[in-house]
């Protein structure tokens, strides 16, 4: 346990010490994390901290930081609810590479996994890497039954090395939590825990391997998709089997531009299955993850990160479309508002001229021509203003459009994607104005009517009878009020131990006159008052000044002034 405490504390001088290389020593400094290590830490200005933008600083920061926080970046960049764009430009260059580990701590991690020989499970290794990353290596394999697959192995000891490093990442998010004036939607604790409940969802490979068998399933029928079939008796937390799909990756495939075409319009007809049908959809599909293969045909790999849309989901989402492409500001509002969770009050008047603002500041001819990638950004941008927390699905969905507008862009740059989606479009709002659904939709909607009529009275009758015997009161809950409540309750306890102290220095005075329990020619209770006096001061001080709320840095000024 004190070893453990020892490496965090040096692992808390290392992150401080890499913070003010890269112009971020104020936070620490701020939030009293250098009395803490006993220095000062004072920015290192260099030529290259002066020519960097803060989006940049903070990436390059998080880069030599280490595994843990390239992961903890990686995750941020999926969310553009939470940094300003500049932020998610920079952190999606991050990139996950890793030095490999020779081919014998992977094997022994294999076997320690199974508790079984490597020449059990596999008849075949391959001991060059075809990827190494910071959680996981993975290499070629053949099975006893001939099957060429992919074999990915968790590192040994990352998973200990990332909860030592998230210790540090609460402690830290706590610190800079006392001295931060804004904190936006999300506090920085709870975004350190949702980076924690991402990452160990991510360090158990199982979750992978399900997310990997529900594609399979929902693709069985789509010839022109293949998913990789997983192998569950190859396969437990840390390690996961899969069936090797030979193919060339769509960053590097050299295509005509039939093919091309042919690539692109398959990959509108993918995201519409896996939004619209599904329910689940990959939420990263870089180029990097999606294998071009003979037909052309493509294949999915690497779902680590997937996203999951109700249908309630579906439908607003449909409508969101339908809005954004008739530019109906008002409807955009409404269902960003209704999507989304307001941590205060909106006014949507505003947020719809507003919304107008953006819609007018673009103008092309179709919806070729306009940018996901910019649209999304500038809508979330105002959600953030209005304060309306994007629910995090929304936010990967978010990421994933704007990949596969890249995508798009980069196989057919002179597509008209409005064109290429009309079908679909026209499928959905046909599926959904189907007469069958609205018999369905409309039984739902007269049962909830009839419910709610027939409960109505019987309110009202309570209601009635509460006035008439004086015990109908209403009940306020406000964010504000809690914030009043927690101030006089700190004000309080403040002004109890002032008085405590005051009490105990003038006892001492009193003690020290009258010279009652002696030693050495020194007043004993006295000097215990003056030491009660000084730590109940001292105590009470730091508590005041860490939890109290004053003085707070303003992050927007700060990264204002030093853009």
């Amino acid at each position: 346990m004190l070893k453990g405490a020892f490496q965090d504390f040096n692992r808390l001088r290392q992150v401080a010490a890499i913070a003010a290389r890269h112009g971020f020593a104020d936070l620490f400094e701020r939030s009293g994390i250098g009395k803490l290590l006993g220095k000062k830490i004072e920015s290192e200005n260099g030529a290259e901290t002066r020519r960097g933008s803060i989006a940049r600083r903070f990436r390059t920061m998080l880069d030599e930081l280490g595994p843990s926080f390239v992961k903890l970046g990686q995750v941020l960049s999926t969310r553009a609810d939470l940094l300003p764009a500049e932020f998610i430009q920079e952190l999606s260059y991050l990139q996950d590479n890793a030095t490999p580990l020779p081919i014998e701590l992977i094997r022994e991690q294999i076997e320690s996994s199974f508790q079984k020989k490597t020449e059990e499970l596999f008849s075949f290794i391959d001991t060059e890497p075809l990827a190494a990353a910071s959680i996981a290596q993975v290499h070629r394999a053949k099975t006893h039954d001939g099957d060429e697959v992919v074999v990915k192995v968790q590192r040994p000891g990352i998973a200990q090395n990332i909860d030592a490093d998230l210790s540090i990442l609460y402690y830290l998010a706590k610190a800079m939590e006392a001295v931060i004036e804004e904190t936006g939607l999300y506090t920085l604790s709870g975004i350190v825990e949702e980076f924690d409940k991402a990452i160990h969802e991510e360090l158990n490979f199982l979750n992978e391997a399900q997310n990997i068998e529900i594609f399979f399933e929902s693709h069985k029928e789509r010839e022109k998709v293949r998913i990789p079939r997983v192998y569950r008796e190859l396969t437990n937390a840390t390690v996961l089997t899969m069936e090797s799909i030979p193919g060339q990756k769509l960053s590097k495939a050299q295509l005509s531009q039939d093919e091309k075409t042919a690539l692109a319009q398959l990959a509108i007809e993918e995201a519409f299955h896996q939004l619209f049908e599904d329910g689940l959809f990959h939420g990263d599909p870089h180029p990097g993850n999606l294998l071009v293969l003979d037909g052309p045909k493509i294949a999915l790999i690497d779902f680590g990160l997937v996203g999951k849309i109700t249908k309630p989901m579906q439908e607003t989402l449909v409508n969101l479309v339908l809005a954004v492409s008739l530019k109906d500001a008002g409807s955009v509002a409404r269902l960003l508002y209704r999507l989304g969770e307001p941590t205060e009050r909106t006014n949507l008047l505003e947020f719809r001229d507003d919304i107008e603002q953006i819609f007018s500041s673009y103008t092309p001819a179709s919806l070729a021509e306009l940018s996901a990638k910019h649209l999304l950004n500038d809508l979330m941008s105002l959600s953030i203003k209005y304060r309306i927390r994007i629910p995090k699905e929304y936010a990967v969905l978010c990421r994933a459009a704007v990949t596969t507008e890249g995508i798009l862009r980069t196989l057919h740059p002179d597509m008209n994607i409005s064109e290429m989606v009309l079908p679909y479009a026209k499928k959905i709002l046909a599926e959904r104005y189907d007469m069958s659904h609205f018999q369905e939709s409309g039984m739902r909607t007269l049962f909830r009517l009839s419910t709610s009529i027939n409960e109505v009275p019987l309110q009202l009758s309570q209601i009635l009878l509460d006035l008439e015997a004086g015990k109908f009161s209403v009940s306020l809950n406000s964010e504000q009020f809690a914030q009043h409540n927690q101030t006089l309750r700190s004000l309080g306890a403040v002004v109890f131990a002032g008085l405590c102290t005051c009490g105990l220095i003038i006892g001492s005075f009193v003690l020290f006159a009258s010279k009652n329990w002696e030693f050495n020619g020194i007043p004993i209770l006295g000097i215990v008052a003056i030491a009660a006096a000084s730590f109940i001061s001292f105590v009470s001080g730091l508590w005041y000044f860490s939890k109290g709320g004053i003085f707070k840095l303003s992050l927007k000024r700060f990264f204002r002034s030093r853009s």
